[in-house]
């Protein structure tokens, strides 16, 4: 029988298990589990923070619960056929959200591109695989002016050109056979002339679809149906946002036939447009769970816990001589209790720019927002207890800046 020595001696030389000798697993002269978790971020040299900022793609947006970590791990188990799987998926996000139909994309802006190619398209396979080349095709796709926004090229990987305009009269005037979608972006609504419900008259008055890009617009909770039932044709959402599902998830929301159509132009299907934004089964699964978790949440226990943390830091802040703290809610997107600092530079002199660089830089590390003017702060990506350091440490930097 081989000696307990000569047993630890030859394992010391695989790579994986003499990496675990490093962690002090031997228990009782047997092998067990590793005693310590790795810290994959620290061995790469990535710094971890507190999100004091909200829910940005650059700063990986939100926090899975436990139950949607549970889900994906559970999907790694087995096969299924993924389309399969997205048409049951589907089906229960629909009833979820009481809509036609649903499917799980990759991101809000996948779903935009999906969205556009398949209303170009149909369900006409030829012309899927004809994508983006519009020859004999509709080829324009009208928003306001005041909703233009980056994220809108989403819309332009399909070929089409974007029209834009500004009144009712405008939009009257740029419609014509070529007009194949009409795009809303939602939290610009109080921006332009033309609001939600006169944009889908005008939607329905020429046949021609209309659709609402909602990324960042739960909560509230009910923004999940309110739009496909006003009358939007085709509703998209990020899923790694509010409703804190896996970042690289979305939802596209809507009319059946149309969703169809766009799913044509999704994986597994190889020649089409959308081929590189493939969701996995365990992103699916994960998305799933987490819409059902966020819809049963208790939301108003949720919103007092955010109105807590926010006033902890207001009050902390502010107890600084010349510091200038302010609550309030965007009314659209991100719609949470959110703090907007300021204060008098003669007072307390340091920047917003050098406030958050000395958050960023600290000891633990806190993100925030803000411009030149500001520093802007939300406590609704933070775990519980992290409005405390938050509290503490903006009082210091501000504190010692008018010592």
């Amino acid at each position: 029988m081989i000696s307990r020595r000569k047993l630890l001696k030859s394992l010391s030389g695989l790579p994986m298990v003499g990496g675990l000798l490093g962690t002090g697993f031997i228990a009782s002269g047997s092998i067990a589990a590793p005693l310590v978790r790795r810290d994959y971020f620290k061995e790469l040299g990535v710094r971890t923070f507190i999100n004091a900022a909200g829910t940005y793609t650059s700063m990986t947006a939100s926090l899975m619960p436990p139950e949607v970590i549970d889900a994906i791990k559970y999907a790694t188990g087995d096969y299924v056929n993924l389309d399969d799987l997205q048409d049951r998926v589907g089906e229960r996000i629909a009833e979820l959200v009481q809509c036609e139909y649903a499917t799980v994309t990759a991101g809000c802006a996948s779903a935009i591109t999906l969205a556009t190619a398949g209303v170009l398209t149909g369900l006409d396979q030829s012309k899927v695989e004809q994508i983006p080349d519009l020859t004999g095709l509709k080829s324009e796709v009208i928003m306001q002016k005041s909703h233009k926004i980056g994220y809108a090229h989403a819309i332009r990987n399909c070929g089409v050109e974007i029209i834009y305009v500004e009144s009712r009269k405008d939009l009257d005037k740029a419609i014509s056979n070529k007009t194949a979608m009409l795009w809303f972006l939602n939290a610009h609504n109080n921006k332009g002339e033309i609001k939600h419900e006169e944009w889908i008259e005008v939607g329905k008055k020429h046949e021609i679809p209309t659709f609402n890009d909602c990324a960042a617009d739960v909560p509230p909770v009910e923004n999940l149906w309110k739009y496909t039932k006003m009358g939007f044709d085709l509703v998209a959402f990020s899923g790694g946002k509010g409703i804190r599902g896996p970042q690289s998830a979305g939802l596209l929301l809507g009319k059946k036939d149309l969703i169809k159509a766009a799913r044509l132009h999704a994986p597994p299907r190889g020649n089409t447009v959308g081929r590189g934004m493939k969701v996995n089964k365990e992103e699916i699964l994960g998305m799933l769970v987490a819409l059902e978790l966020y819809i049963s949440k208790d939301h108003e226990k949720e919103w007092a816990l955010w109105e807590y943390q926010i006033q902890m830091i207001h009050d902390a802040a502010g107890s600084v001589d010349g510091v200038e703290p302010t609550i309030h809610v965007p009314e659209i997107a991100n719609h949470v209790p959110s703090l907007k600092l300021t204060w008098d530079q003669d007072k307390v002199k340091i920047t917003p720019d050098e406030m958050r660089q000395k958050l960023r830089e600290g000891h633990p590390s806190i993100q925030t927002v803000g411009d030149k003017e500001s520093v802007g702060i939300t406590t609704w990506m933070m775990q519980p207890g992290q409005e405390r350091i938050v509290s503490r440490r903006i009082k210091e930097i501000l504190e010692e800046a008018s010592s």
